[in-house]
């Protein structure tokens, strides 16, 4: 009796050890602070560089200056080029009578028309003059006819000037007589569409075909060929001889450009 007994108390005691031990770890359980999941941080993205847009400047399209060769002895060469000038008619008083001049009028049965502007006190002008001269002489039965445009010089310098010369070979004509016109002539503004920096600008050289000019209307071409300064002979020479169709098997030689 006692045997089982003790047996019983035995597993008795054993169910309640184990009773207080789960009961024990539970409350410990409960008990205790969970610790916290430490949760990364997020990401961060760096944000973009903040970079100033540059708006690029819009491109200037300017006229091209041409290029003007200053020698040591005074002169200012300049290269021939073609130029959007709107070139207008005009009829200027001549300078041998007063008489008026149409250029229209004056281009009619010609090939070529050379319209140099000059001062007649211009120290480049006068150094170009010999080479107009014999540019004319050579080639004025051939269609090729030169005027001239006198201008910031009176009439009287003009005449005193060709008189110097023996007198002008070509058609001369008056536009302005005082230095207080600089800024207000044609031979100014169209200086000026060509991108001309010099102050007076003398001598001014404009080629025009008189077979393609407009038979009416003000303008009588947009586009001209031009010197702006002093002729280089040999250049324009060339160029004189194609528009007039002078091959070089013609009679007419070239001239010989003096050294």
């Amino acid at each position: 009796m006692f045997k089982n007994l003790s047996r019983t108390m035995a597993a008795f005691i054993f169910a309640l050890v184990v009773l207080l031990f789960v009961s024990a770890s539970a409350a410990r359980a409960q008990t205790q602070t969970p610790t916290k999941a430490q949760t990364p941080m997020p990401t961060q993205t760096p944000a973009p560089a903040q970079t100033q847009a540059q708006t690029p400047a819009p491109a200037q399209t300017q006229t091209p200056t041409p290029a003007r060769a200053q020698s040591g002895d005074g002169h200012e060469y300049a290269p021939l080029l073609e130029q959007k000038i709107n070139y207008k008619d005009w009829a200027f008083k001549s300078l041998k009578d007063g008489t008026p001049v149409d250029l229209r009028e004056l281009s009619k049965g010609k090939k070529l028309v050379m319209v140099v502007y000059f001062a007649p006190w211009c120290g480049n002008w006068k150094a170009e003059a010999p080479v107009v001269w014999r540019l004319y002489d050579k080639y004025k039965a051939e269609g090729f006819e030169v005027v001239g445009v006198s201008e910031y010089g009176s009439v009287e310098d003009s005449k005193k000037y060709f008189e110097t010369q023996g007198g002008a070979p070509f058609p001369v004509v008056v536009e302005s007589e005082a230095t207080a016109a600089r800024d207000q002539t044609t031979h100014y503004g169209y200086r000026q569409a060509c991108a001309d920096t010099r102050r007076w600008g003398s001598p001014f050289n404009v080629f025009l075909e008189p077979a393609k000019l407009n038979r009416t209307g003000e303008v009588l071409t947009e586009k001209a060929w031009v010197v702006g300064g002093e002729l280089i002979e040999k250049d324009v020479e060339k160029f004189i001889r194609e528009r007039l169709g002078i091959t070089e098997q013609s009679a007419v030689e070239p001239c010989q450009v003096k050294p």
